[in-house]
């Protein structure tokens, strides 16, 4: 991979944390040279997700073509594998066309399952997962956590007690496999290709958690609730789903659901929101081959501006 030097790169990855102005930057870029953006986004895959995935608009999308968007029903997972095998198709076609593939996200799996590779595990088995689903609903995901633990100490120390989906993943993988999936994951291979890679890591984190908050709250002035009502009302879709865990929906659900107030939804919707902007941090600083951006003043542009002059041929 580089990260700004080296040989030239097929492709430039813009990661960071929600809120950090990835997009305005993409779209910046796009004014100024010949991009196609790749969405680098588990929630925007979905359709009828447009208001709490800050999907790009329809004009936008007609001025600036954006790929992985509007792809999936709701019902559907999509996975990070997938998201592999379509990345990997798309940057040689876009570099076909004479553009430059700007792949623009904040889903830091994809982003690993894109540079570091996919280990060979198991698809996914609806009656092993309908299993545990039922057994945290008994017993709730940290005595799953505790479980795993015993079985894949690795593992369990990457995962989160409470994140139920890679509990629920790594479970499923033991069972299906008898291997530990920690094991398996050591197997993969790296992206065949060479990858410009810059993140934008804002210093100043009170800011950055203000705006989350105040991007949460305009989201719910422009129709979230009603989008979750939406969903809920079609009857063929519940919050275990991949795309219905997203920040924001899951919390909106259970308030329709009678679980919470609508202000106990909103705050428990921002502080998952603030949550993930904290992970995904956390993750961008394991990875220091990342060229990175502390904001998007004009001398902290100059590697990436650098790297987009050389693909345009400049």
């Amino acid at each position: 991979m580089s990260a700004a030097t080296g040989s030239r790169p097929q492709a430039v990855l813009l990661a960071g944390p929600t809120c950090a102005g990835k997009t305005a930057l993409a779209l910046e870029l796009a004014a100024h040279y010949p991009v196609e953006v790749v969405s680098v986004d588990s929630a925007q895959v979905y359709c009828g997700m447009d208001v709490g995935t800050s999907k790009p608009s329809a004009a936008v999308r007609a001025q600036v073509p954006h790929h992985l968007i509007d792809i999936c029903d709701p019902a559907e997972a999509y996975s990070a594998g997938r998201f592999r095998r379509d990345a990997l198709a798309l940057i040689p076609a876009i570099r076909a066309r004479g553009n430059i593939p700007l792949l623009v996200g904040g889903t830091m799996l994809y982003f690993r399952a894109l540079l570091h590779g996919i280990a060979p595990l198991p698809e996914a088995d609806a009656a092993v997962r309908a299993r545990l689903e039922e057994r945290a609903r008994d017993a709730g995901w940290p005595a799953l956590h505790a479980e795993l633990a015993v079985h894949d100490p690795v593992a369990a120390a990457r995962i989160r007690p409470a994140d139920g989906q890679r509990i629920q993943r790594a479970l499923e993988v033991l069972a299906l496999t008898g291997q530990p999936i920690s094991e398996l994951q050591q197997l993969a291979e790296p992206a065949p290709l060479e990858l410009a890679a810059f993140a934008i890591e804002p210093a100043d984190r009170a800011a950055l958690y203000a705006s989350i908050d105040a991007r949460f709250l305009e989201m719910m002035a422009q129709g979230l609730l009603d989008e979750v009502r939406a969903l809920r009302a079609r009857g063929d879709l519940h919050p275990d789903l991949p795309s219905l865990r997203s920040v924001g929906y899951r919390q909106l659900w259970a308030h329709l659901d009678g679980n919470s107030s609508l202000a106990e939804a909103v705050a428990a919707g921002q502080r998952a929101t603030r949550n993930l902007a904290k992970r995904q941090l956390t993750w961008l600083r394991s990875e220091p081959a990342w060229h990175k951006l502390q904001s998007l003043e004009d001398q902290e542009l100059v590697p990436i501006l650098r790297v987009m002059d050389e693909m345009a041929g400049r």
